[in-house]
């Protein structure tokens, strides 16, 4: 964490008493300070961790729990993947394997520190409060809340300008849907407040509809749960005007721009026009990833959606119509790998076939640098131009992801994926 006053350490209250303290914690009447609360941002945060709390409970990770995404965290939970009967290729953070993780025994208890430590990656934004939603792996556990205020230490300028305070709800399920009517009255109305629902879309919807509603700025990840619910919430919130981020839009940004990057040679632009066949690999069987990147092309380059169905070993086969009336063929397939992303359903590879006429086919494959394309390049490459790029991925904790997010202070639902999301849904067979 970045050098830091402490203001007030974390102090458990009861819930009632907590709107009120901190009422008079930024007006002076709990300690001679000078300071007042930043005039930033609330940043609320759903922060469920099963995965931690079941490998904490089951002794297989050392505690305190603490909803970061530590290296020890995910060796821990990798490790756990193959003892759970799961296969190898299932990502260290799928929603399965907590899951499975919870039909093991296991009651070793641990110290859970959720919502008390600021991520520098966050704290370098001066949030002006921090609420974390903790729900406990007990759903009897009454509902705790802590209170604690800091001032980070910048470079220039008073301390006093930055300082902040986080508010951890904490308890079972129940226990945290009781206290929702606590949880407006600590969100300054003159801020701006972003929600990180930092878990699956599936689990409590009432939470996330009592907590993410307009103007409150949404974050969430396509990447875990249904892929129905991740894409209909995705899209019916862009559609209503909420501005919403999806940390699995964000990072195909390198596959997007690797991919308009080998149609920046002059001799290949006219080459798009004339696209036939896209096929796309997965790792595992969470195909939202792959259909954003699908979508993102089909609506830049003007395709009309006619079809779209299952496939073999659950793939995705999809019919488009180019502007110029001839079809386009689509083929997403689930790929199992040795070493899986911490995200479900990462591209693998993908492969653009063109036949512009009084020409060469064309056929581009860019490759992750961990899967490979082998199978990319099988089936008819001999007689085309063939183009091949590597993608380099940075592979980021969720909290710098949002940290990102928070950087660009958006206000509204990127556009590119405003457009390209209810295509995206359109793509999943239901």
């Amino acid at each position: 964490m970045a050098p830091q006053l402490t203001l007030q350490a974390p102090l458990e209250l009861p819930p009632q008493d907590v709107s009120d303290y901190l009422g008079r914690l930024w007006n002076g009447g709990e300690q001679d300070a000078t300071s007042s609360g930043a005039a930033t941002f609330s940043l609320l945060v759903w922060q469920p961790s099963w995965i931690e709390q079941h490998l904490v409970r089951l002794g297989r990770l050392d505690g305190p729990i603490t909803g970061l995404e530590r290296e020890e965290l995910l060796q821990a939970a990798r490790q756990a993947v193959p003892a759970c009967g799961l296969p190898l290729s299932t990502s260290p953070l799928a929603p399965e394997l907590a899951w499975q993780l919870g039909q093991l025994p296991g009651d070793q208890a641990s110290e859970d520190l959720r919502g008390q430590y600021v991520d520098p990656a966050i704290s370098l934004h001066q949030p002006r409060r921090l609420i974390t939603l903790a729900p406990s792996l007990d759903h009897h556990q009454h509902l705790e809340t802590l209170v604690a205020a800091y001032c980070p230490l910048p470079e220039d300028g008073p301390a006093s300008s930055v300082c902040g305070d986080v508010v951890v709800m904490r308890g079972g399920m129940e226990a945290l849907q009781r206290g929702l009517g606590m949880v407006n009255p600590l969100i300054p109305a003159e801020l701006p407040c972003w929600v990180w629902w930092n878990g699956t879309l599936d689990e409590a919807p009432d939470v996330f509809e009592g907590i993410s509603q307009a103007p409150r700025r949404l974050i969430i990840d396509t990447a875990i749960g249904t892929p129905a619910r991740a894409l209909d919430v995705l899209s019916q919130r862009a559609a209503a005007g909420q501005a919403i981020s999806d940390l699995n839009w964000y990072r195909l940004s390198s596959w997007r721009e690797n991919l308009a990057m080998v149609f920046d040679h002059p001799g290949r632009r006219d080459a798009l026009a004339h696209v036939v066949q896209l096929d796309i690999d997965v790792q595992g069987h969470q195909p939202v990833q792959g259909l954003l990147m699908a979508a993102w092309i089909a609506n830049r380059l003007g395709w009309s959606l006619e079809s779209s169905n299952h496939c073999e070993g659950d793939g995705i086969s999809a019919s488009f119509r180019r502007p110029d009336g001839v079809a386009v063929q689509l083929r997403q397939m689930p790929v199992p790998v040795g070493d899986p992303s911490t995200h479900p359903g990462s591209i693998v590879g993908l492969r653009l076939v063109c036949r512009p006429e009084h020409r060469a086919p064309l056929c581009v494959i860019l490759c992750g640098e961990t899967g490979g394309c082998m199978r990319l390049e099988a089936g008819g490459m001999a007689r085309m131009e063939l183009v091949e790029q590597v993608v380099t991925s940075t592979i980021e904790s969720a909290q710098r992801e949002v940290s990102r997010t928070l950087r660009g202070g958006h206000d509204s639902t990127n556009p590119l994926l405003a457009a390209c999301v209810p295509l995206a849904s359109r793509l999943l067979p239901r």
